[in-house]
């Protein structure tokens, strides 16, 4: 296993900080200060607080994209793909729970114009988890509710997920934890 670098280590304080305090909140003083260095020598690791959020929000919006794409071109049922994009969340959520939490609630701090490719990517992703939706309501796996309705609520009953997580990461399975949300959404959305 690799030792973190010094820019690892800034990184990952950086995104707690963010988590604690709101991206306007937390200053390049403040993570100098948790690190232990100068304010001048933060600027050796990241170019700017903007680039570093722009940084993350794409990097983590790409790793969803990427796992719905998958989802969508495979042969998988409109059931197992609804299932398999909870698990998805789940996955990023416990395996990245900081960045998927800038991705719900700083992506409004970001600057145009990356500001409207994120909400073009974020309207992408919305797009095609309501497309598998739709493909379960017309096969008839699924209840015919209000598609948007339905698309809202499973992305968002996946959306609170990070924050919950960092506050138990010890004391959950991940594996159980996708069970149980899997499980809990399906029974809203599946015909009895």
């Amino acid at each position: 296993m690799n030792t973190p670098t010094k820019r690892d280590l800034l990184l990952e304080e950086s995104l707690q900080l963010i988590h604690e305090k709101g991206f306007k909140a937390t200053t390049m003083r403040d993570l100098a200060e948790r690190m232990g260095y100068k304010v001048s020598n933060i600027y050796n690791f990241i170019d700017s607080k903007q680039s570093l959020l722009e940084r993350y929000l794409f990097d983590i919006s790409g790793e969803f994209h990427k796992g719905a794409n998958q989802i969508c071109n495979s042969a998988l049922s409109p059931t197992e793909k609804l299932k398999a994009v909870i698990s998805l969340h789940v996955q990023l959520t416990t395996n990245k729970p900081y960045e998927v939490g800038l991705l719900v609630n700083e992506w409004r701090n970001l600057k145009e114009p990356k500001l409207s490719n994120f909400l073009d990517e974020k309207a992408e992703y919305q797009s095609k988890v309501r497309e598998i939706i739709k493909e379960g309501i017309e096969a008839g796996d699924l209840n015919a509710f209000d598609l948007d309705v339905v698309t809202h609520l499973v992305l968002s009953s996946v959306r609170w997920l990070y924050d919950w997580y960092i506050n138990h990461t010890e004391e959950v399975n991940p594996v159980e934890l996708n069970r149980q949300i899997t499980n809990f959404i399906l029974s809203g959305v599946m015909k009895k």
